[in-house]
């Protein structure tokens, strides 16, 4: 039986066990799942001492950046955004090899295209880590322009206290990239002036479960159309899956 798993910190809110363990059993596939909770990234080389059958594991936060220091090699995207969401394992002459990979970039455009189909809006990702550098490199990819709001200024940046109306009104797209909203932040939300939303606006939050955040739920309130990560997670799995069995 083949062995994949997940690892992070949180894996409780995930969603990935169920979507793997659902298709093999729809697909009678002789694999199994599972998530494992890490305290820090140094606990992944155990692991895989501890388990030597996993094939492939997905990652999650906080662990994106981090995870690349154990990588053997990285495809062409993870190596230019410096984040990895999927790990390929394989033995090479009796040596572990592990190969760092990105579906994120491909598992957002793909659920961003169905929501904006050919429009253009220009965008605001909140947020500055491994996920929102994957998000800046899709929206890229699509000729969609976006401006970036973190809690530190940078060069290109704009502060969540910088933010003002104007902002708002000139950007229709508007992308959580950040943890507010699930897990320990479950109450939370990112910091902007949801008073200059209006029907107009979309908001994506990468987030799936909770399926409604409170980020989403203020954007209603103000008759924004709004979309979750649950979309995004499952075109980014199936292409985890195509990588973890490119050889068959």
């Amino acid at each position: 039986m083949d062995h994949y798993g997940l690892i992070g910190n949180p894996v409780s809110h995930s969603l990935s066990e169920k979507y793997f363990t659902d298709k093999f059993m729809l697909e009678d596939i002789d694999a199994r799942y599972e998530r494992f909770l890490l305290q820090d990234i140094h606990g992944l080389i155990p692991l895989l001492d501890t388990y030597p059958s996993l094939k492939g594991l997905s990652v999650t936060s906080p662990f994106k950046t981090d995870v690349i220091q154990y990588c053997d090699e990285l495809d062409d995207v993870a190596r230019k955004i410096r984040a990895v969401n999927t790990l390929e394992i394989t033995l090479d002459s009796g040596k572990r090899h592990i190969k760092g990979y990105n579906t994120d970039v491909d598992g957002f455009a793909t659920a961003l295209l169905r929501m904006v189909g050919s429009k253009k809006p220009d965008a605001l990702i909140l947020g500055s880590g491994g996920a929102a550098r994957a998000v800046a490199y899709a929206l890229r990819k699509l000729d969609i322009a976006f401006s970036v709001v973190s809690r530190q200024a940078g060069k290109g940046k704009i502060t969540y206290s910088g933010l003002t109306a104007k902002h708002i009104h000139s950007h229709k797209l508007i992308i959580n990239t950040t943890p507010l909203g699930m897990g320990m932040y479950m109450d939370e939300y990112p910091e902007i002036p949801y008073k200059h939303l209006s029907s107009a606006h979309l908001l994506f939050d990468l987030i799936y479960n909770p399926p409604e955040t409170p980020f989403l739920i203020k954007a209603k309130q103000r008759k924004a159309a709004c979309g979750n990560g649950l979309i995004m997670l499952q075109a980014q799995a199936e292409k985890a899956w195509e990588i973890w069995n490119s050889e068959l």
